[in-house]
Parts: C-alpha cells; sequence; structure tokens
C-alpha cells in the first residue's frame, strides 16, 4: 500500500557523532535495536542539549540504560547471556562506588580524585552535558519515534475515513445507477416482449398469407405443358405436402376470407395432383409388363420365368426411383405398414388413387405370369390324373403358397406395405381382395379353393379329410422346436384363410351330404336290427350299421378338423341323426315285440347309444370327464344313477309320483322333488345339447330295461303259475347280457346291480302297500 521509504521514518543517529562534543571511548553509543537494517541513510539533525546549571550531583540522571540483543538463535543464546551478566556486574559496582561517594559527600570530606580535578571545574561542566546527553539519547529518539509513529498512524486513520467516505458515496451512487438500470431493464424487458408480440403477429400474417399465395404457383405448375414429368421427380412429394397443409389450414379457418372458395381449389388441385401421378404409373407399369410379358412366354425353363417375373421386374419397376417414390407416399399417407387405413381429412383422395394402382398392378401382374399360373394348372390337372387327388392338391398347395410369398415380396419392396388380414371395408387387404385375378395373392386365395373344390367333390370323403388334416399339421401348428420364419408365418396366415373361407364350409357340405346319405335316409334292414355276439373283443362290432358309420364319421371329422371345431353343426347333426335313427329301429323293434321278442328294444337302444357315446368320449368330442375307456360313459351315468338314488325313484315310481330329474343333466339327489311327468321318449329337445340329449335317452333305455328286467325276476322269484322260474329268468338275462356287451364285464355287472336294486325296490313297495 505504502512505499519502503514509511516505514524507515526513524534516523540513523547512532552512526554520527557531534563533532563539538568529544565521546569517551567509556560512554560510546550503541545502536538502536529498534533501526530498520534497509532503512535510509539520511541523518537528520540532532539538537544539542543545552547545559544543566543544576550541581552535579543533584542532576545526574538515572543510569545508562542497555538493551539485551535478542538472541537470533539457540547457539547465540549463551553469549548473550554471559554479556548480561558482566554488564549486571560492572553496574553494580559502579553503584558501590557511588554509594561511598554519597557517603564521604555527608561527612563534607572532599575527595582527593576532586581536589586534583578542582582546577579543571570549566571542562567538568561540558563534560555533565555530555553525559546528560548521551544518556538520554535512547530515550529522546524513543520519544521521536513514538511521536512519528503517532503521527503517522493519524495519517493512516484520517485516509482510512476518507476511503470510508469514498466507498459510502461509491455505495450510494452503486444503488442509485441499480434502480436506474431496474427501471431500465423494465421497460427493455416490455419492449423485448411487445417485439416478441409484433413478431409473432407478423409471423401469423405471413403464414396465413402465404396459404393464400401457393394457389397461383402451384396451379400455374400442374396446368402447365409437361405437368405429367413432375411425378418421376421426388420435389412432387413438396406438391402433396404443401397441398395437404393448405387444405387443412383451409379447414381449420373458415371464417377466413374466401376459405371455402380456396378450400376447392386446393382439393381441385390435389386431385389433378394424384391424377398425374396414377396415370404416370400406370404408364411405367405398362412399359415394364410389355419387356417382361415377351420375355416369359418366349422361355420355357421354370427358373428363368421366375428370374424374369420378380427379379428383373422388380429391378425395372424400381428404376423410376422418384416414381416410386411418390407412389410410396400416397399409399402410406392412407395406410399403414400392416394395411389398416389411416383416416385423415384427404383419405378418400389418397385411398382413391391407391386402389387405383393396385387395380393397374394387379392387372399387370396377372396377365404377366398367366402363362405360369396355367402352366401350374396343367400340372396339377395331370397329377389328379396319373398320381391320385390327395397328391395332386399338397404339390398345388405349396406351389402357390411359394408363389403367393414371393408376390407378397415383391409388392412390400414396391409399394412399402404388408397388407395383414383385416375386416376393415377402408383396409388395403379389402382393397386387394376386391382384384379377384387368377394369380395368388396374400389377399387372393380363391384360386387355390377354387382349383381344389374342383377335385375334391369327385373324390372319397376319406380323401378330404386327410387332405384338410395334412394343411393344419402342416402349416398351422408349429412345432415346439420348429423356429418361425417369414415363410412359416406368411403360409400360417394363408392356410388359416383359406380353411375358414373356403375349405372348412366346403368339408361342412360334403359331411351333411354324407349325413344325409348314410345315416338320415339309410334303409333299416331286418337283419340290421339283431345284436350278434362280439368280435375279438371289440365292442362295436355288433353295433348297428348305422352307428358304426357314425362313428367313422366322427372320427374322419375329428381327423380333418382341429379340436376347437368338435363342437360344430356337424357334429351335433351326426349324433342327432343317428339317435333318431335309432329311436326309428327301436320303434319296429317295439311293434314286432310281439312276433319276434329278440332282441330287447331297451338293451338295443343301451348298446348303441352307448358305443355312440364312447366314441364321442374317445375322440375328445364334448365336456366329458377322463375315465377309463371301456366304461367312460357308463360309468358317468351309474354315478347318477347311484344306489341310494334307486330306491327313492322306484318307490317314486310304483307310488304314481315319477321324477324325470334324475336322468337330465342337471340332476338332484331327490329324483321325485319336482313332481314332472315322463315325457315322450322321441321328443325333440333341439335347444339340448347333442351329448345331453344322447345322455337322457340312454339313462331313460337303462331305467326302462331294469324295469322290466326288475319286474321279471320278482314275478320268477313268487314262482308264479305260468312264468318262468329265477335261475331261467337269470340264466336269459346273463345271456342276453353278455351277448350285447361281451368283453365288457363292467357294463353287465352294473346292469345287474340295478336290476337286483330295483326288484328290491318294487318288492318292498309292494310290502308297504300289503300293511296299508
Amino acid at each position: 500500500m505504502y512505499e519502503d521509504s514509511w516505514y524507515n521514518f526513524v534516523p540513523d543517529h547512532t552512526h554520527r557523532r557531534n563533532p563539538s562534543v568529544p565521546q569517551t571511548p567509556g560512554h560510546r553509543r550503541r545502536e538502536s535495536l529498534l533501526q530498520q537494517p534497509n532503512g535510509s541513510k539520511q541523518v537528520d539533525a540532532v539538537e544539542q542539549l543545552e547545559e544543566l546549571l543544576e550541581e552535579p550531583e543533584t542532576t545526574i540522571g538515572p543510569p545508562e540504560a542497555t538493551l539485551s540483543r535478542r538472541a537470533k538463535s539457540y547457539s547465540d543464546f549463551y553469549h548473550v547471556v554471559r554479556a548480561q551478566l558482566s554488564k549486571d556486574a560492572a553496574t553494580a559496582k559502579k553503584k558501590r562506588r557511588k554509594h561511598k561517594e554519597r557517603n564521604l559527600d555527608a561527612l563534607m570530606v572532599e575527595k582527593i580524585e576532586k581536589v586534583e580535578q578542582n582546577h579543571g571545574l570549566p571542562r567538568l561542566d561540558s563534560l555533565d552535558g555530555e553525559l546528560i546527553e548521551a544518556s538520554q539519547q535512547e530515550y529522546l529518539l524513543y520519544r521521536d519515534q513514538l511521536g512519528m509513529t503517532e503521527r503517522h498512524l493519524d495519517t493512516l486513520i484520517s485516509n482510512t475515513n476518507d476511503a470510508l467516505d469514498l466507498l459510502t458515496s461509491l455505495t450510494d451512487s452503486f444503488r442509485a445507477v441499480e434502480s436506474q438500470t431496474s427501471s431500465f431493464q423494465a421497460q427493455c424487458d416490455d419492449l423485448l416482449v411487445e417485439e416478441k408480440r409484433l413478431q409473432k403477429l407478423a409471423d401469423e400474417v405471413g403464414t396465413d398469407l402465404h396459404y393464400y399465395a401457393y394457389l397461383d404457383g402451384v396451379t400455374r405448375r400442374l396446368n402447365a405443358p409437361g405437368a405429367g414429368r413432375l411425378v418421376n421427380h421426388e420435389n412432387f412429394g413438396e406438391i402433396l405436402t404443401n397441398l395437404d397443409a393448405c387444405i387443412a389450414f383451409m379447414i381449420q379457418h373458415p371464417e377466413y376470407r374466401d376459405a371455402e372458395s380456396y378450400l376447392a381449389r386446393y382439393q381441385s388441385l390435389l386431385t389433378k395432383a394424384l391424377h398425374l401421378l396414377e396415370v404416370g404409373f400406370t404408364a411405367h407399369l405398362d412399359r415394364v409388363s410389355s419387356d417382361i410379358s415377351k420375355q416369359i412366354a418366349a422361355t420355357q425353363s421354370e427358373s428363368a420365368r421366375h428370374a424374369l417375373a420378380y427379379g428383373r421386374f422388380e429391378e425395372m419397376v424400381l428404376e423410376m426411383d422418384g416414381l416410386v417414390t411418390n407412389a410410396q407416399r400416397v399409399i402410406t399417407s392412407c395406410y399403414d405398414q400392416l394395411g389398416n387405413p389411416i383416416l385423415g381429412q384427404n383419405f378418400d383422395y389418397y385411398s382413391n388413387t391407391a386402389l387405383s394402382i393396385f387395380s393397374s398392378y394387379s392387372d399387370v401382374r396377372d396377365r404377366d405370369l398367366r402363362p405360369m399360373t396355367q402352366h401350374d394348372l396343367e400340372v396339377f390337372r395331370k397329377d389328379v390324373k396319373e398320381i391320385n387327388a390327395e397328391t395332386a392338391c399338397r404339390n398345388f398347395i405349396k406351389q402357390c403358397y411359394e408363389r403367393s410369398y414371393d408376390e407378397a415380396s415383391l409388392f412390400a419392396k414396391i409399394f412399402s406395405i404388408e397388407p395383414q388380414y383385416n375386416v376393415d371395408s377402408q383396409s388395403a387387404y379389402v382393397a386387394l381382395k376386391s382384384h379377384q385375378k387368377a394369380l395368388v395373392s396374400a389377399a387372393n386365395i380363391a384360386p387355390i379353393a377354387t382349383t381344389l373344390q374342383s377335385v375334391l367333390p369327385t373324390s372319397e370323403l376319406q380323401t378330404m379329410c386327410n387332405l384338410l388334416g395334412w394343411i393344419t399339421n402342416e402349416y398351422l401348428l408349429l412345432e415346439y422346436d420348429e423356429e418361425e420364419t417369414q415363410y412359416s408365418i406368411h403360409c400360417h396366415d394363408l392356410t388359416a384363410r383359406l380353411l375358414i373361407e373356403h375349405l372348412w364350409p366346403f368339408t361342412d357340405t360334403a359331411f351333411d351330404t354324407e349325413v344325409t346319405k348314410s345315416i338320415s335316409k339309410a334303409a333299416i334292414s331286418p337283419d340290421s336290427l339283431k345284436i350278434t355276439s362280439v368280435v375279438n373283443g371289440v365292442a362295436s362290432s355288433n353295433a348297428h350299421p348305422i352307428t358304426k358309420r357314425a362313428l367313422e364319421l366322427l372320427a374322419m371329422y375329428d381327423q380333418a378338423m382341429p379340436k376347437e371345431r368338435s363342437s360344430s353343426s356337424v357334429v351335433f347333426r351326426i349324433i342327432n341323426e343317428t339317435i333318431l335313427t335309432m329311436q326309428r329301429a327301436e320303434s319296429r323293434l317295439k311293434s314286432n315285440r310281439a312276433a319276434n321278442p329278440d332282441p330287447d328294444p331297451d338293451l338295443f337302444m343301451i348298446k348303441n347309444l352307448l358305443i355312440l357315446k364312447n366314441g364321442l368320449v374317445s375322440l375328445e368330442i364334448g365336456d366329458v370327464r377322463s375315465q377309463p375307456a371301456a366304461m367312460q360313459h357308463f360309468g358317468q351315468i351309474w354315478d347318477t344313477l347311484s344306489p341310494q338314488n334307486w330306491m327313492g325313484l322306484f318307490r317314486g315310481i310304483l307310488g304314481g309320483s315319477l321324477s324325470l330329474g334324475l336322468w337330465s343333466s342337471a340332476a338332484s339327489p331327490s329324483p321325485a322333488a319336482n313332481g314332472k311327468g315322463i315325457p315322450p321318449r322321441n321328443q325333440a329337445q333341439q335347444e339340448q345339447d347333442a351329448n345331453e340329449k344322447l345322455d337322457e335317452l340312454l339313462r331313460q333305455s337303462i331305467y326302462a330295461f331294469t324295469q322290466r328286467w326288475g319286474t321279471l325276476i320278482n314275478a320268477a322269484r313268487g314262482a308264479k303259475r305260468g312264468t318262468k322260474n329265477s335261475v331261467t329268468a337269470e340264466q336269459e338275462l346273463d345271456e342276453k347280457l353278455l351277448t350285447a356287451f361281451g368283453g365288457q364285464p363292467e357294463v353287465v355287472a352294473k346292469l345287474k346291480e340295478a336290476i337286483q336294486m330295483n326288484a328290491q325296490a318294487q318288492k318292498e313297495m309292494k310290502a308297504e302297500k300289503g300293511a296299508r
């Protein structure tokens, strides 16, 4: 803050001697310890002390002050102490001498040295002054230093006060400036806000004006000669984008001036632009088709035709990259990647153009590949004649699937979409499906179904079932370790649509025809009504031929269809028509019972209905619980006809109240609870499930058979005249049961148990009536 000269204010008196006052060697003045080592060399003049007039003994000053020099280090401390001790000893000796002199003065005895020196008194006066000056020199110097220090500190305090005053003034000035700056900043912020508002307003005005000003320029471009060449360049997409923006602006601001007029003109220009694109793309496809079709017709090699139809065609179409890009932009404006519609304000304009482009493309592809499709049909017809219909159909399906996959890949590369199955009428899939051609594609599978349906009706029903089973297992159901590929996914989708839309309805119709022919209208011969012995332990070997045919149809249908279709109308019709036929056969047996008691009508129904029920269970058709194969259905029936229910049932029957709750699918433990009468056995219940209907008829047949034989057993045990004895009756029952259910001992045992329980119930009821 200050120069070094400010701190070197102590004059260097110790190095100057007063020339007028000679100093004795004993009174040499030491250097001040407070002197700065690098101070100024200038020495101020020291005023000479005035001579003291007092007496020497009364004006003698204090003892000479000595200052011990501070040790600079520990090694110098010893020497400093010794010097100090020597000085203290000299001082004490001098004090003793002075004390002795004072004692002599008190005795008024003049000292010898004083007597000798009386003649030199004038010189002693000067020496006293020098001694006093020498003794007080250091104190005077300290006084001067303290005074100068005080003045310097006063100066520092004054300067500090001045600096504080200046800083206070600056603070006040800064506060005033800050207040002025804040006011100025607020004004600037207001100006900036106003500027932004004006800028935004100007931009809006300019933007709105752009939507109006764009009309003249785009009108000239689209109506100029050679405007069709615009579609070959990628900047044509900017025209479509700007037209969309202008149309959207006019729709959003109908209150603007002439908005309706400008909207109509912009929509007209959009239609014209899309028409130019449609014409240009169609012309490009025709040019490519004229070259490709000639080369395909000129070659007979299948590999060369495939390379021309797909590789070369793709290369030539994509050469016009600007035109293809504009076509892709139009299509992606109304459809997403999967062909789902993107509804917008201009969807109708773009979708109409897309449909026209799709139609032109389908016509070109169908025309170019017609030689290849005709060749595939010829090979198919040849295989049907030379090999068999099933093998020919399999090869044809494989060929069509490969062709469809290639077409889908080519379509995706040209139009940048992959239409998937969609029932939406505005989707790309529906648009492509409407163009029915001879060429198979992802949306056009009708040619496959048409070709197959021309051959399958003349083939056996088993052939059709084999083909459907192969298609389902090959393409619809994937193995657990098989990885999905793009081709497998494509084939899966084609197979699902082919089966659902064509082959399954066609197969159902074929089955309905066969059911009508072999079951509904089948003749029932007298020989077929007999119950013969079981052959080789096969329970269905002695069933009625119609029942056997029903089982065959069920097995074939199960082979052709997935389990999800097991509850279709075809299965219901097979079961229902078989039941009706068995009921007709039962009626004939009952009408001829007087002339020909064998076979038992109820036993005939039990046998055939049980075989039919077991067939349904073995094929997993219907909601049937898993039980042993030989007793799958009969065990379920027996669960309902439990022993605790038999007694109450028969008591209710013999007492005149019968409940059919036991026989229905919702049977309750108390069969006589609702008190309803027995409905006719041939009453149709169309709303009932086929399995439930079959269960109900089977329960009724079991009840009728066990009730009648229970009565016969009781009569035989009663030994009435004209009746069979119990042994003969039981032997006859065993013979009938073993003939009908050979190899099924569980069924025989259950029926015998039911007959015995029925007989016991009748006996107890008779006893109760007798007690009354």
